[in-house]
Formats: structure tokens, sequence, C-alpha cells
């Protein structure tokens, strides 16, 4: 009983230390971008963020997809403000001829300075970079296949300047970079002409 007694108090203080949050986008409204997120792109183009219904969602009825064309599509939300913490998202890569590309961003002070990770099904490799004035540079990458029409999950977890990517269960890269040091936004992220759904956005700070 002893035992048990202090495994309980050990996974109380570690749930109170990472307290997760999730969005869905279902009852949100379809064909606008979800309420309380900056919808917008670094860099040339015009993105498009839009709440849409689809029959394939993990959590139906509704997800996120962007479909519009842009250096690098983002969408953030607002109300964010983690240093250390993680980020998790289900994607699923539909269409795109230049990139079929999803991914995750963290520790964002605004659509030109954060973090990223992204997986790529035309490339198959997972990616962790730093965008810095707009301008995106890659610190590690991996091959790993990414397959197209298909829900993968991407996570993140984030402490200092030590990042570790997980893609669908698997621990694929560790990293460390000093570019942002301090809390920022978490949001979502494309590339190019990538249409590319979004479910189940779940993000926690420590």
């Amino acid at each position: 009983m002893k035992t048990l007694s202090v495994t309980i108090t050990a996974t109380t203080m570690a749930t109170a230390l990472a307290i997760a949050e999730t969005v869905n986008f279902d009852g949100m409204k379809s064909g606008a971008p979800p309420p309380g997120w900056t919808a917008t792109q670094t860099g040339s183009g015009t993105a498009k963020w839009a709440v849409e219904k689809d029959e394939s969602a993990p959590s139906k009825p509704n997800v996120l997809k962007q479909s519009g064309q842009a250096t690098f599509p983002v969408c953030f939300k607002n109300d964010t403000n983690i240093k250390d913490g993680f980020i998790q998202v289900k994607f699923k890569p539909v269409a795109g001829k230049e990139d079929q590309a999803g991914g995750i961003i963290w520790r964002v002070q605004d659509a030109n300075n954060y973090y990223i990770s992204r997986a790529n099904a035309l490339e198959d490799n997972v990616t962790i970079y730093h965008t810095v004035n707009g301008k995106r540079v890659a610190f590690k990458n991996i091959n790993t296949k990414v397959t197209s029409s298909v829900w993968h999950t991407l996570r993140v977890d984030f402490e200092g300047n030590k990042f570790t990517v997980t893609f669908d269960g698997t621990k694929v890269i560790e990293a460390t970079d000093a570019s942002f040091a301090n809390a920022g936004k978490v949001g979502v992220w494309t590339k190019a002409d990538s249409v590319t759904l979004f479910d189940d956005f779940t993000y926690g700070g420590k």
C-alpha cells in the first residue's frame, strides 16, 4: 500500500505540471478560420485556413483545412503562451504538387519568427527548423515514410534549448537550438500548395 500511495502522488504531481488542452474544431463555424486563431502566412501568397466537415476526421465532424498557396501558411492560437511543454496534432496530407506537408509551430513570436517541425509526404522525411525574420533554416532531419491521404500524429516536446520530435508514436529527432528562448504561441503550418487537414490539436505547458 505504501508503494501505491507514492505512485499516486507522483502521478498527481506530473499531471499538475503539464495540463493539456485539446482543440478538435468541432462546434466551430464551417468555411471560416477558427475563432481566436491568427490565420496567415510567412512570406508571399495567400493561405486559406478554414474549419471544414470531413468524414475521415479522427474526432468528427470537423477539421482545420489549409487549401491556399503561400510560402508557408501558418495558423496559431492567440491565447497561448508556452515556454516549456509540448504540442501535438493529427494531420492528413491530401494534395500538392510542390509539397504535401503538415507541421506544428511553437514559441511563436509572430508570423515570421517561430520553431517548426514538419513531416512531408513527397519527401518522406521529418525535419525541425527555426524561422527567423521569415527565413526558415533546418537544423535536423530524418528520412521516414510519410504516407499521403493518411492521418498521422506529430508531436514536439520542448524544454529550454532541447527538443524531441515524435512521429506516429516513434521518437525520430532530438535536437538543440537557442534561437527562441522566450515563451510564445503554438499552432500549425504547411508549405506552398500543400492541402492539409488538421485535427485534435493538443498542447500543454510545464
